[in-house]
């Protein structure tokens, strides 16, 4: 019986790209099929982009909650190390994991906090004026959420983890 190719050998790509235990019947002969991973591509790339994301909100308010209730420094203050420490925390996890980047660098670093600084005026513009023309906050906050989720997914993809950038 011959034996087919599977997608990674006829063009090279890591095996780990590809899941060959699909099986489909051609008349005597059964062959593998290349299935898809579901974290490949740029829905792939998105959704692990939102689960980095998430982390950081973990991170933000954990860090958050110990500098405030427990260490006592001011709410600025804390407020702005724990963002700070969840841009730190999602810079690393996107570097390595997301984007898949080897060594991470003061470059993209910078990069990726001017990229999180406007999705941040992106979330507070959107929320403010929704909540000024009588949408309730919450409701508000989530779209604002959503749109700088969107403007610091395309800034990462495009500017900070963009082909030039690696």
């Amino acid at each position: 019986m011959q034996r087919f190719r599977t997608f990674s050998e006829r063009t090279g790509e890591p095996d780990d790209q590809v899941d060959t235990t699909a099986r489909r019947r051609t008349g005597m002969f059964s062959r593998a099929l290349p299935t898809r991973n579901p974290l490949a591509g740029l829905s792939g790339l998105a959704l692990r982009f939102a689960l980095v994301g998430g982390g950081g909100v973990l991170v933000n308010t954990v860090v958050l909650y110990a500098l405030y209730h427990w260490a006592g420094l001011p709410l600025l203050a804390a407020s702005s190390i724990a963002v700070e420490l969840a841009v730190v925390h999602n810079y690393l996890l996107n570097d390595r994991w997301t984007f898949k980047v080897r060594n991470p660098s003061h470059r993209r670093f910078i990069k990726f906090n001017v990229s999180v600084l406007g999705g941040l005026g992106v979330n507070v513009l959107i929320v403010w004026t929704l909540v000024r023309s009588g949408m309730h906050v919450l409701l508000a906050n989530c779209l604002g959420i959503t749109a700088a989720f969107a403007v610091n997914f395309a800034s990462s993809t495009g500017w900070v983890w963009g082909r030039r950038s690696r």
